[in-house]
């Protein structure tokens, strides 16, 4: 198989690359006019199929997992976006963060049911506005990042920085590992 090289357009032009809470949202941020969206084969979605097979680097990506955890029978909902070169510290700083005693990731099906995106392309941009966006401080000092688009058939591009600016955002230091 041969290497792909991404296409990036201004996400707002190709609404039909986004799931529907990512276009929704990206209507609404600040910093839209600068993200860009590329369409991809939905068999490299993966981060190291990506990696292996276009001419995007790991460096560039970051990926954004939903986690959830209960105090005093009270659901805490994050969605968490760390460097894929790293991995999130979830059992320590998250976990701590939502003051909960144990935080595990949320279910496939509980996660695309109530992201209303596909699994393996969840992304921070048009989740629950009740849901906090927990970012590893490295994210926002990577020139650009590539992340998922709420559909496996894209991804989205975007400056490092500008994450700290999407909704719910708080950017966490030594949140990765």
């Amino acid at each position: 198989m041969g290497m792909t090289t991404l296409r990036w357009t201004p996400a707002l032009d190709s609404p039909e690359l986004l799931a529907p809470p990512t276009v929704s949202a990206l209507a609404t941020v600040a910093i839209r006019e600068r993200v860009e969206v590329a369409p991809i084969d939905p068999s490299i979605s993966d981060t190291a199929t990506l990696v292996e097979r276009s001419d995007i680097r790991l460096e560039e990506c970051a990926n954004c997992v939903v986690v959830s955890g209960k105090r005093a029978g009270e659901e805490r909902v994050a969605a968490v976006l760390v460097l894929a070169s790293t991995r999130a510290d979830i059992n320590t700083v998250v976990r701590k963060h939502l003051d909960v005693r144990k935080v595990s990731f949320m279910s496939m099906d509980a996660a695309v049911e109530r992201t209303g995106m596909e699994y393996g392309g969840i992304t921070p941009l048009g989740l629950p506005t009740a849901w906090p966006v927990l970012i590893d401080a490295r994210v926002i000092q990577a020139d650009s990042i590539v992340i998922g688009s709420g559909v496996r058939h894209s991804k989205l591009r975007l400056a490092g920085a500008d994450a700290a600016l999407l909704p719910g955002a708080q950017v966490i230091d030594g949140l990765s590992k």
